[in-house]
């Protein structure tokens, strides 16, 4: 639901005040379009905002949310592959989805807005519909939000000075892990024997959580990173252009950067990592094609723990900038790290093509990583045997 949170306040249902559904994605196993966690407003009169598989439930999907409208409560949908009935609601590419819908009650409303790294939803509903939501500004504060909160929201029924330690406290840990690697996730949290009795049933959590964007320094005011911050901020990235060339970095045609930086690159690079404003996740793409600026950047950026590091260039260029490396000290085997020249092979010229080539590698490689040693190829998925979902 936290994808949604930027377009609800402009969303011409939710402005008129019509009463609103929430599907959510709740678990899914197999091959499924949407990940966990990815979700579906559905309004009064039919109108949706956002999709759970690209199409094939969302038809089903809605004329539930319209039965939770009439008849009150939740429900939890399970939609699948049939072999049996080609024309059943289901997942063509083979996988399971299940979904829970609620009413998006005020207090979630609320919740969403206030634009929260992480959502904490209780999944059964109440005795007046309403699901408890709460809304966590960060990974740190879980265990400093009201006692009364936690209360509510794992549906106790009781004072919160009566509630044991010890169930909060596994509410506490199990939620603060998922919400600090920025995923989402069911958490189920056993109630106190002594109120609900022998047969209580554990309390069902969702945990919607996001990190903030990755971190990618993009270096070089030219042609190319200008074709290439908007691919960046596509795949949803932060992106700072940086340039020690004054007038090359102060040209409006770099705007859609979130920062530019003027400076040298290495020495921003270093800062940067030494304030920890860079992480695994974090990528560089050298595109300034200078070894003045390239090899003292390549040498600072190479021994950070990166998720990427790219250099642009010739193979000619390459091989003189992997030799610079080594004379300036660089250790070896930290060149099988660096993508260079950068991009997959798909016979890119324009920078606008180069960006995509420079994209379609980052992809490949945060997603894949290395197969048997080497980076994955540009080849055609039409072309290829493997799975393209696991």
């Amino acid at each position: 639901m936290l994808e949604l949170g930027r377009h609800l306040g402009a969303w011409a249902p939710a402005l008129a005040g019509e009463e609103l559904v929430v599907a959510t994605i709740v678990a899914a196993s197999g091959s499924t379009p949407r990940p966990t966690g990815t979700s579906m407003l559905v309004a009064a009169g039919g109108q949706i905002l956002g999709s759970l598989s690209g199409g094939c439930v969302e038809g089903a999907v809605v004329a539930a949310a319209q039965d939770v409208l009439a008849c009150g409560g939740v429900r939890r949908e399970r939609f699948g592959y049939s072999a049996e009935d080609a024309f059943a609601v289901g997942l063509s590419c083979g996988g399971e989805l299940e979904v829970h819908l609620s009413r998006l009650d005020a207090q979630a409303r609320e919740a969403l807005e206030s634009a929260p790294v992480a959502l904490v939803r209780r999944l059964d509903g109440n005795d007046d519909d309403a699901v408890a939501t709460l809304a966590v500004s960060a990974p740190s504060v879980v265990r400093t939000l009201p006692r009364v909160a936690w209360v509510t929201l794992l549906g106790l029924g009781a004072e919160a000075s009566l509630v044991q330690d010890e169930v909060l406290e596994r509410a506490f840990a199990s939620v603060e892990a998922l919400i600090r690697q920025g995923v989402s996730g069911l958490v189920r949290v056993a109630p106190p024997l002594g109120c609900h009795g022998t047969d209580a049933q554990p309390v069902e959590l969702f945990v919607e959580s996001r990190l903030p964007a990755p971190r990618a320094v993009v270096v070089g005011a030219n042609d190319f990173s200008e074709a290439l911050i908007p691919a960046l901020k596509l795949l949803g990235y932060d992106v700072t252009l940086c340039d020690a060339r004054q007038s090359f970095a102060a040209q409006e045609r770099f705007a859609a950067a979130d920062a530019v930086e003027r400076s040298w690159p290495h020495r921003y690079l270093a800062e940067q990592a030494a304030q920890g404003l860079l992480d695994e996740r974090s990528i560089l793409c050298v595109l300034s094609h200078d070894p003045k600026f390239d090899v003292p950047l390549l040498t600072e950026g190479l021994r950070l723990d990166l998720a990427y590091v790219g250099a642009l260039g010739s193979r000619r260029s390459d091989r003189h900038r992997r030799a610079a490396l080594l004379e300036q000290g660089l250790e070896p085997g930290l060149l099988d790290r660096l993508h260079s020249p950068i991009g997959l092979d798909l016979g890119a010229v324009t920078p606008g093509e180069v960006a995509v080539s420079i994209a379609a590698e980052l992809v490949a490689v945060i997603r894949r990583g290395p197969v048997d040693g080497a980076f994955p190829s540009g080849i055609s998925l039409s072309r290829g045997a493997g799975p393209i979902h696991h």
